[in-house]
């Protein structure tokens, strides 16, 4: 019954784009990822939550009475809190998404050994790769939703703007995990996963999380701008803030490149790995 049923499917399939990596049934990651989830520690995931609040109450509250206003346009000043809690939300949809694209991915490719499992049926690697990216994905969301509810209660949403933080924090985790994953499928230990973790920290602290890029010299604020956080946290920012502007239209098209990059990455390595 289940052999007929995976011909079936790849019978279907024949004759359509993408064939041989794709079977459209991304959507059985997703459940796997489920129940997988349901039965493992969830406290793990809300302390992926927690960091970012307590970032915003210690900084927001505790620094943020020491430093006051915070200039973010020409006469437009807000609270240092309302000035770092668009940076925590972006940064929030970031880690929730690529942990679970880089370090969860990684135990399955190289000790659970699932995608060997599922690659031998028919799914594809583009399969593979949404389904896990998008399982990372909604966990991004889920810390925004959670975040901004916060964010809200604490009074510091002041514009109808806001509302399109959330679609913002699914940009943003969706890049990063779809190029985390890409970038676990090269790893082959511990000790390289690290990197990750060796290059989330730095982006974090001076990617303009908590001060204006304009106190470093202007060859490092080139350098930075080149990061993804800092435009993940442009963009949270100025939807946040209300301030929209066609400015805003390459940050979009900077994660939109890291999302297809990271598809077609991701596909090629999970090809060359298990479907010789």
């Amino acid at each position: 019954m289940i052999t007929s049923a995976a011909v079936a499917i790849a019978e279907a399939r024949i004759g359509r784009l993408g064939e041989s990596v794709y079977s459209g049934r991304a959507r059985t990651i997703l459940e796997r990822s489920y129940l997988a989830f349901r039965s493992s520690a969830w406290i793990v995931v809300l302390t992926g939550f927690l960091e970012p609040v307590l970032y915003l109450f210690s900084f927001g509250y505790g620094v943020g009475k020491l430093i006051g206003k915070m200039e973010v346009g020409p006469g437009h000043f807000v609270s240092y809190a309302a000035f770092i809690a668009p940076a925590l939300l972006a940064t929030s949809a970031m880690n929730g998404a690529i942990y679970d694209a880089t370090w969860n991915v990684f135990f399955k490719m190289k000790f659970d050994r699932v995608y060997q499992g599922m690659l031998a049926t028919s799914l594809g690697p583009l399969d593979v790769a949404l389904g896990e990216i998008s399982w990372a994905l909604l966990r991004g969301m889920v810390y925004a939703i959670a975040f901004m509810s916060i964010v809200g209660g604490l009074g510091l949403i002041t514009t109808p703007w806001a509302l399109l933080a959330i679609p913002v924090a699914v940009l943003i985790a969706f890049g990063f995990a779809s190029v985390g994953m890409a970038v676990t499928t090269y790893m082959k230990s511990f000790e390289q996963m690290n990197i990750i973790n060796i290059v989330l920290l730095p982006m974090f602290l001076f990617s303009g999380s908590f001060y204006p890029l304009t106190i470093y010299p202007g060859w490092l604020q080139g350098f930075i701008k080149a990061l993804p956080l800092w435009h993940g946290i442009t963009l949270m920012r100025s939807v946040s803030l209300g301030l929209i502007s066609a400015a805003l239209l390459p940050h979009i098209v900077y994660f939109l490149a890291m999302i297809a990059i990271g598809l077609f990455f991701t596909t090629r390595r999970l090809t060359k790995l298990f479907m010789r």
